[in-house]
């Protein structure tokens, strides 16, 4: 009998035990979050300093995931050009990735993914602001996983609006992931680092 698995429930554990995932302890493994990073416009600053003050502002009261995604989401995405060619966008996609002995099926729908004709870049998951970063990364693993081209590397960024993780995934020699640090709002230049990391997966995918 197939056990199910809604991925909103899934952990790393299970990820590991049922799908062989392993992360990545190799510094040259995920390099695509820090190097090579475009400098930001003055303008782009500008725009991340009016959303991070537009931010603070709403915080005040309970911000849930429609609120971040709009306030968020959305510009951070506009801004590293994820709006235009070749890129497209979904409001909810299903996913379902089956365990290497075809005993467990993940199943569930991304908030919202980018993506492009031939490979899916980037999974995002916005979770209530209230809400750890550490529920929103096995999940959006499960979705990488679930990756039909699994022969190109996977790129994820998980946020709860106030914090921003990046994840990559590469199943070319079994599933193996690794994270960047974690950036934060509220910490001085930490929104412009998350825009230039954003606009440098941008460039990868058209290069």
């Amino acid at each position: 009998m197939i056990e199910t698995i809604q991925a909103q429930n899934i952990n790393l554990l299970d990820l590991e035990q049922k799908f062989g995932l392993e992360r990545s302890d190799d510094s040259d493994f995920f390099l695509e979050w820090q190097t090579d990073l475009p400098e930001l416009t003055d303008a782009e600053k500008q725009s991340l300093d009016e959303l991070k003050a537009e931010y603070l502002h709403l915080s005040k009261y309970p911000i849930l995931e429609p609120i971040v995604k709009l306030v968020v989401l959305s510009p951070l995405l506009r801004l590293a050009g994820f709006y235009r060619p070749p890129f497209y966008l979904t409001g909810e996609k299903e996913v379902r990735i089956v365990s290497q002995d075809n005993g467990t099926l993940v199943s569930g729908r991304l908030d919202l993914l980018v993506f492009t004709p031939q490979i899916w870049i980037l999974a995002i998951e916005a979770k209530k602001a209230q809400y750890s970063l550490e529920a929103g990364i096995p999940q959006a693993l499960a979705y990488m996983l679930g990756n039909p081209n699994s022969e190109q590397p996977a790129l994820g960024f998980v946020t709860n609006g106030s914090e921003f993780q990046f994840l990559k995934l590469a199943q070319q020699e079994g599933a193996k992931y690794s994270q960047s640090y974690r950036f934060y709002l509220e910490r001085e230049n930490d929104l412009y680092a998350v825009l230039s990391i954003l606009k440098r997966f941008a460039q990868l995918v058209r290069e």
